[in-house]
C-alpha cells in the first residue's frame, strides 16, 4: 500500500494539536507607531459619499468601499501594486487583516474592478480631500510649488506603434490608386462613379460595393473560394473594393485615435512613444509612455496630471489651471521649475496669474562656459544701442532691425519675434565664426549674418535670472532638486514603480494618484517619527 500521509487534500488530518493563545485581537499585535494606524485615521476623516455612491449594492460579509480603499492605499504604501498580490497580502499578512476588521478577504477581480470603476472617477476628488487635511494639519507651506514631469511606462507592448506621419502617407497612396482602379471598373463592367471634384472618399466605394453586389445577382456570378479555382472578374473586383473600405476605416481611425499626437500603441492608444531615460537596449528606443507631472510641496505631491506631449514646457498651464480647479484653497505665491518648462507663453501666465516665476533659463549652465562668452555669433556677445534698436557685432558692422515676425507654437499662442539682419558681411574676417548653421542653401560667402528675438522673452528671461540667483532662490533651485526630483526618485526607487498595470487615461490617473497618496502617507508617517512636521523647506548649505 503506498503511503498517504501526504495525498489528502485536507492537510489537517495529520496535523498534531495547535492550541490558541490570548488575546486574539489583531489590533493588538501592531505597534502604536505603525503607518497603517496613520493610514486608518487619515480616511476615517474624509467624505467617502461619491465611493459609496458608484455602488448599488455590497455584501454584507464582504469588504466594505472603505475598507477597500484603506486596502489599495495601503498595498502601494508597501510596494504591492498587483491585484492578486494585493489578495495575497489579504489572506497573510496581519496589517491588512488588521484593515479588513473580520470582513472577508476581497479577491483580485474584486480589487482590480474597485480600482478601475471606483477608484478612477473619484481619484482627484480623493487628491484633494488629502491636501485638505495636509493643510489644515499644518504641513503645506502654500508659499511654494515645486513642479517637474517624467516618463513612466505603460502597459503596452513597445512593438505596436501606430505613426501618424505613416498613416498619412499611406492614406494618400490609396487615395492615389482608386482613380486608376475606377477607370478599371469603367473599362469593364461600365461601371461610372460620381464624385464630383472631391475625388473617391468611403461612401464613394461603400456605394460601388453595392453597384458590384448588385451587377454579381443580375449576372447570376458564382463566387469560388479556396486554392485551384479561378476567380471572376467581378469577385476580384469586390475583394479590392472591400479592401480599400477596411483600409480607408483602419487610417480614418487611427487618426482619429491619433489627433494632435505623432504615435499611439495599439494595446493602448492612451499612451504616446517617448524617448525614455530607462532604456535596456541603451539605443535610444522609443516606448509607449506617459508625460507625468508632480507638483510638490513641502515633500508632499499635492497634484498630478498626464500628458501625451513628450516636452514640459506644454504642460505647465494646464497643470496649474487644473490645481486651481480642484483645490482652490491652495494658493502658491512661487512657482519653481527646471528649464524644460521655459517659454514666454509660461512666463506670461505666471505673471498675469500673480506668480513668481523661479524657472532656470535655458542656456543658464551653458553660460557659465568660458566657450560661450567668447563666441562672437552670439546675440549675448553683441553690443546693443538702444537708442538706434541696432546690434553692433565684433567687427563692428550694424544688424539693423529689418521687422516683426509673428510665429504660432503648438499651443496656439502667436510670438512676436524682431529680425535683426545685417546689409553686407562680405570682406568680414569673423564670418565662418558669426555664421553657423546649414538652414540656408546659400554659401557661407553669399550669406549675411541674422537672427531673431522676442522682447517680450528676453525681458521675462532676465527678472527669472535674477530671482534664481537670489538667496531666495538658491535656496529654492536646491529644494527643487530635493522636492520634486526627490519624489519621483521615492516612487521610482523606494517604491519600485517604473511601469504602469493599468491601460487608458483614466485609469493610469487613478493608478497616478494612489501612488501620489501612498507616498504622502508614508512622508507624513515619516516627519511625525522623526519629529520633522511642519519643516517646509531644506536650509540652504553652508560652508564650514
Amino acid at each position: 500500500m503506498p503511503n498517504q500521509k501526504f495525498s489528502h487534500k485536507n492537510y489537517t488530518v495529520n496535523a498534531s494539536c495547535y492550541q490558541l493563545f490570548l488575546p486574539l485581537n489583531i489590533e493588538v499585535i501592531i505597534p502604536e507607531d505603525d503607518s497603517v494606524r496613520l493610514l486608518v485615521q487619515i480616511v476615517e476623516e474624509m467624505d467617502l459619499t461619491k465611493l459609496y455612491q458608484s455602488y448599488s449594492r455590497f455584501g454584507k460579509h464582504q469588504a466594505s468601499p472603505k475598507q477597500l480603499l484603506k486596502i489599495m492605499l495601503y498595498a502601494y504604501m508597501n510596494r504591492l501594486y498587483s491585484s492578486r498580490d494585493i489578495e495575497k497580502a489579504c489572506r497573510r499578512d496581519v496589517n491588512f487583516m488588521y484593515l479588513l476588521e473580520g470582513r472577508r478577504p476581497p479577491d483580485h477581480t474584486t480589487i482590480a474592478r474597485f480600482r478601475k470603476k471606483h477608484i478612477a472617477p473619484i481619484a482627484s476628488d480623493l487628491h484633494t480631500q488629502i491636501n485638505r487635511i495636509l493643510l489644515d494639519t499644518g504641513e503645506l507651506s502654500q508659499e511654494n510649488l515645486f513642479i517637474d514631469g517624467t516618463k513612466i511606462e505603460a502597459a503596452a507592448n513597445k512593438y505596436t506603434f501606430v505613426w501618424k506621419k505613416a498613416v498619412i502617407k499611406n492614406r494618400e497612396k490609396l487615395k492615389d490608386k482608386l482613380p486608376e482602379f475606377a477607370e478599371q471598373l469603367h473599362k469593364e463592367f461600365g461601371i461610372d462613379i460620381d464624385t464630383g471634384d472631391s475625388g473617391i472618399h468611403l461612401r464613394h466605394l461603400k456605394t460601388l460595393r453595392k453597384v458590384l453586389k448588385r451587377e454579381q445577382q443580375e449576372r447570376g456570378i458564382r463566387f469560388v473560394h479556396g486554392t485551384g479555382r479561378k476567380k471572376p472578374s467581378l469577385q476580384s473586383a469586390v475583394e479590392r473594393t472591400e479592401e480599400y473600405i477596411s483600409r480607408m476605416k483602419r487610417y480614418d481611425k487611427y487618426m482619429h485615435i491619433a489627433g494632435s499626437r505623432n504615435s499611439f500603441s495599439k494595446t493602448d492608444p492612451d499612451a504616446t512613444f517617448m524617448r525614455m531615460k530607462e532604456d535596456a537596449m541603451h539605443n535610444g528606443q522609443l516606448k509607449p509612455a506617459y508625460n507625468v507631472q508632480f507638483g510638490v510641496d513641502s515633500e508632499y505631491i499635492v497634484w498630478v496630471s498626464l500628458g501625451a506631449q513628450p516636452c514640459d514646457s506644454t504642460a505647465l498651464i494646464p497643470f496649474l489651471n487644473d490645481i486651481r480647479e480642484h483645490c482652490p484653497f491652495l494658493c502658491y505665491e512661487n512657482i519653481i521649475a527646471d528649464a524644460g518648462y521655459e517659454s514666454e507663453e509660461n512666463y506670461l501666465y505666471l505673471k498675469h496669474n500673480g506668480y513668481a516665476a523661479y524657472i532656470k533659463p535655458q542656456n543658464y549652465e551653458q553660460s557659465k562656459k568660458r566657450s560661450y562668452s567668447k563666441d562672437i555669433g552670439r546675440r549675448e556677445n553683441m553690443k546693443y544701442d538702444e537708442a538706434k534698436d541696432i546690434y553692433i557685432c565684433s567687427a563692428g558692422r550694424e544688424l539693423l532691425n529689418t521687422g516683426v515676425r509673428l510665429s504660432r507654437t503648438a499651443a496656439g499662442y502667436t510670438v512676436e519675434k524682431t529680425r535683426y539682419s545685417c546689409r553686407d558681411c562680405s570682406g568680414c574676417l569673423y564670418k565662418k565664426k558669426c555664421i553657423r548653421g546649414h538652414g540656408s542653401k546659400l554659401p557661407i560667402e553669399d550669406r549675411n549674418k541674422n537672427f531673431e528675438i522676442s522682447r517680450t522673452f528676453l525681458i521675462e528671461r532676465e527678472k527669472s535670472q535674477k530671482r534664481i540667483t537670489s538667496e531666495k532662490g538658491k535656496q529654492l533651485r536646491i529644494n527643487r532638486s530635493i522636492q520634486s526630483e526627490g519624489a519621483f526618485g521615492d516612487i521610482k526607487e523606494d517604491m519600485s514603480f517604473r511601469r504602469f498595470l493599468c491601460r487608458g487615461s483614466s485609469n493610469v490617473h487613478a493608478e497616478t494618484i494612489l501612488l501620489a497618496l501612498a507616498h504622502n502617507v508614508n512622508k507624513l508617517h515619516n516627519k511625525i517619527q522623526n519629529d520633522r512636521c511642519g519643516e517646509y523647506l531644506h536650509p540652504l548649505p553652508r560652508a564650514a
